[in-house]
């Protein structure tokens, strides 16, 4: 028998790491993962921005960030406005630096959910990867009969379509929360 539980788990992985990616998009409220992509030039490197502070909600337009080092506030504040896509402008005192979330306008909404929706087809791309792995690995096992394979084949679109469908639940839920004022 063949078998999917690899074939499974990396889908599984996939979706993770599209959900990862959908808590990263910007829904008008003050969310700490907003900035988990953002990378601050300290000490010479570029290191992700929650290994150099501490980055918290203080309600829902306001971020504060705590550098670990008060010597790297600037380079923290100029890691996240050079980041064209977050379109935020932070503000420091020497100590903390606060992110003040701007409210969306429509036009930006739309266009934060025509970007999250290029993210959609990337994940669906990586599930037909594994789909077609799957099936190059069914089409080299001489020891099933044809029966077999075209049953697991079959199982292989299936699962397939299970986790697409799960791809296009998070979108659904996310766009509906972009588009909600």
């Amino acid at each position: 028998m063949f078998d999917m539980n690899e074939d499974r788990k990396k889908m599984e992985e996939v979706v993770q790491r599209f959900k990862d990616e959908m808590k990263k998009v910007r829904t008008g409220r003050a969310h700490p993962d907003m900035l988990s992509g953002v990378k601050a030039e300290v000490y010479g490197q570029y290191i992700p921005l929650n290994q150099v502070a501490n980055v918290t909600a203080a309600d829902a337009t306001l971020l504060v960030i705590t550098p670990f080092d008060p010597s790297s506030i600037q380079a923290i504040s100029s890691a996240i406005r050079a980041d064209q896509s977050l379109g935020l402008n932070p503000a420091d005192d020497g100590r903390v630096i606060r992110v003040p979330i701007p409210a969306l306008t429509e036009e930006r909404r739309k266009e934060i959910v025509k970007n999250a929706s290029a993210k959609v087809e990337q994940a669906k791309v990586a599930i037909r990867n594994v789909r077609e792995d799957a099936r190059k690995a069914l089409k080299a096992a001489e020891d099933l009969s044809e029966d077999v394979k075209k049953r697991a084949e079959k199982e292989v679109d299936d699962l397939t379509k299970e986790f697409s469908d799960k791809i296009d639940v998070e979108f659904k839920a996310k766009s509906d929360e972009i588009m909600k004022i």
